[in-house]
């Protein structure tokens, strides 16, 4: 039985994570459960899983929840120290890492710290802290499970011998597959017309604006890239990205004697969970099952970089090292915030993205708080960048 602690419990992979726990009572436990304001479902969820421990970093959804007359069995903690010191608890196996944005860094810091087995969904915390998650991974001998679809699938594709932050030898490159969002085939002439509407209108899923419109740039891709850096300790030239619109392969290990590996499944993130939770064994879930024959046939196009500056971007960003990937995601967030309200064209999102990072010196990451501090500081400037173009 595996004692498990979900970080962001209320959020869209915490209903996945607890979606597959409900299937294997026999196998997984709920330890610690996490949440930020949502005091309703955290509620129903201490009285379906009667945890020992809940955290809840905003203080009316904390007062909310003790209010509510929870068991005494169950420990109510308040704030983000509380959660970082929950993870760290000895009787804690596995920890759900579901927290989103650079409030979820701190804590993935402490359950590497303490050596724990962690099933990463937190991407800022590999693309802007990568150099500092890593090395302490090595370290303390944390496990890394990544749990975007994409480096799930890499990670299955690996030898079972692999230890997460290696260059595995016996790798020629890796393969990143992206569906290209809704305009891979559209001509460039058309981008500058692109409508707030139009990007967020992903032809396979629905998605937040946000995500949406990084698939739509393909920034999506280029902060996987990234993240693939760092989690496979491979070189920017070896990872290769690739549009595959059926969304139906994750992604692609090249190995040295010609053969390609490759997980097929549908877009389903219980897939990687279960996979995660399981610690490469196969759980059951309630994803639907692939149906290959229905498929008719799988596309792959190469991608445009040119089209789509972001993805050059990105890799500019892991061979300038440092703080440069956290000026990048930073100065991205605001330029898609910018666009969705229709201040700047679809086009200007990837030219405020470089004009960012190649304005300011990149220095060596050393901690989170200097990560936030740089975080902060690029919305200010991207802002004001905007605002400055009218």
């Amino acid at each position: 039985m595996k004692q498990v602690a979900v970080l962001g419990a209320t959020g869209s992979i915490g209903d996945s994570t607890l979606a597959v726990i409900r299937r294997h009572p026999d196998k997984l436990k709920i330890h610690s459960l996490t949440a930020h304001r949502n005091s309703d479902k955290m509620i129903a969820l201490i009285a379906e899983f009667a945890p020992k421990r809940v955290v809840i970093t905003d203080h009316k959804a904390y007062k909310a929840v003790l209010a509510s007359g929870i068991a005494a069995t169950t420990e109510c903690h308040y704030g983000a120290d509380a959660l970082n010191d929950a993870v760290q608890d000895p009787a804690i196996d596995l920890v759900v890492a579901g927290i989103v944005g650079n409030a979820g860094m701190a804590s993935v810091m402490a359950a590497v710290k303490a050596g724990k087995t962690l099933l990463l969904a937190n991407k800022e915390s590999i693309v802007t802290a990568g150099s500092l998650v890593m090395p302490l991974a090595q370290k303390t001998g944390a496990k890394i499970i990544p749990l975007d679809s994409e480096h799930n699938a890499i990670y299955q594709c690996l030898p079972d011998s692999y230890r997460i932050g290696e260059r595995p030898a016996s790798v020629a490159h890796l393969t990143l597959t992206a569906s290209g969002g809704p305009f891979w085939n559209t001509p460039a002439a058309a981008f500058k017309t692109i409508t707030p509407a139009q990007a967020v209108a992903h032809p396979q899923w629905d998605m937040g604006a946000k995500i949406s419109v990084d698939s739509a740039t393909l920034m999506n891709k280029g902060l996987e890239v990234i993240e693939a850096h760092w989690l496979f300790s491979m070189p920017v030239a070896d990872i290769r990205v690739c549009i595959h619109p059926q969304s139906i392969i994750h992604s692609m290990v090249n190995y040295v004697d010609g053969s390609i590996l490759a997980q097929l499944g549908t877009p389903d993130m219980q897939i990687p969970i279960s996979y995660g939770l399981g610690m490469g064994q196969r759980l059951a879930n309630d994803a639907a099952l692939l149906d290959i024959t229905a498929l008719g046939q799988l596309q792959f196009y190469p991608a445009n970089h040119e089209k789509f500056p972001n993805l050059n971007l990105a890799r500019q960003a892991i061979e300038m090292g440092g703080t440069a990937p956290a000026i990048l995601n930073a100065a991205n967030e605001v330029a898609v915030a910018a666009f969705l309200n229709e201040e700047i064209a679809f086009t200007k999102i990837s030219d405020i993205n470089d004009r960012m990072l190649n304005s300011f010196t990149v220095e060596e990451v050393e901690s989170v708080s200097q990560l936030i501090e740089i975080d902060q500081m690029i919305h200010q400037q991207t802002t004001k960048l905007i605002k400055s173009l009218g």
